[in-house]
């Protein structure tokens, strides 16, 4: 379980994230909606122990990130996928990961299996399309078998057949009772994937539901976002930040 307790970022007179809280609860694939500058990324980046709160905390397993022992065991997450270097072939990057949080080498040949890199997992990354590095990043989300998993935009690059595949695989580890916490623009995409919401706007919470109740009477997820979200700081002054 992921839990969000009093959140708040400040980037000198910036607001980021202004006294979030929301908890994420294993067995479902919930979705993390917010116009670009509601402070999605800054709220995750926070979770995994890459930016400090500056009030608030964010604890996972009941735990900071920071002082979780082998965390790639615990937490499996996707942020930037090109974060990679260009001269490691797929295999070594994730096998330098492995080796750094004790996961035995024979880990690595199953997910690049699972997310269909098998065949190119010799290769330097650095020719690598970009639904290949987006696979790489979420094999590497997967290395340590996690029970949860924290993704921003994991189809971003995929084709339609790469769209479904990791539309199911997040399905299925959910049903295996896993925490999966899914941030994504694409509201059709997340209409088909996520069964429970946490919508922000200007930092804040703006809903915490399921689908369905978010949803309403509104034709679509994307009708209803922009009946919660299109009035925030983000959508005034002339569009999206």
């Amino acid at each position: 379980m992921i839990e969000v307790r009093s959140l708040s970022k400040r980037y000198g007179s910036t607001v980021a994230v202004d006294g979030l809280s929301f908890t994420v609860r294993p067995g479902l694939v919930t979705g993390f909606l917010g116009p670009n500058g509601a402070g999605k990324s800054t709220t995750m980046r926070t979770m995994l122990g890459l930016d400090r709160p500056t009030a608030g905390e964010v604890l996972i397993g009941g735990a900071h990130y920071r002082r979780l022992p082998e965390p790639l065991r615990r937490v499996g997450a996707l942020l930037e996928a090109g974060a990679v270097h260009g001269g490691r072939s797929a295999y070594h990057h994730l096998l330098w990961l492995a080796r750094s949080n004790r996961i035995p080498a024979r880990r690595v040949r199953e997910v690049l299996e699972l997310v269909g890199l098998e065949s190119t997992a010799a290769k330097r990354t650095r020719g690598f399309s970009l639904g290949m590095v987006q696979r790489l990043g979420i094999a590497a989300a997967l290395l340590g078998d996690p029970p949860v998993l924290v993704l921003d935009e994991p189809v971003n690059g995929l084709d339609p057949e790469g769209v479904l595949w990791i539309r199911n695989l997040m399905k299925g580890l959910a049903a295996e009772g896993r925490t999966v916490f899914v941030s994504s623009h694409l509201m059709s995409e997340m209409a088909l994937t996520a069964e429970h919401l946490v919508v922000i706007g200007a930092g804040r919470l703006l809903a915490d539901t399921t689908v369905r109740e978010f949803v309403g009477g509104s034709a679509s997820l994307e009708e209803a976002f922009m009946r919660v979200a299109g009035n925030t700081a983000e959508y005034r002054a002339g569009g999206r930040r």
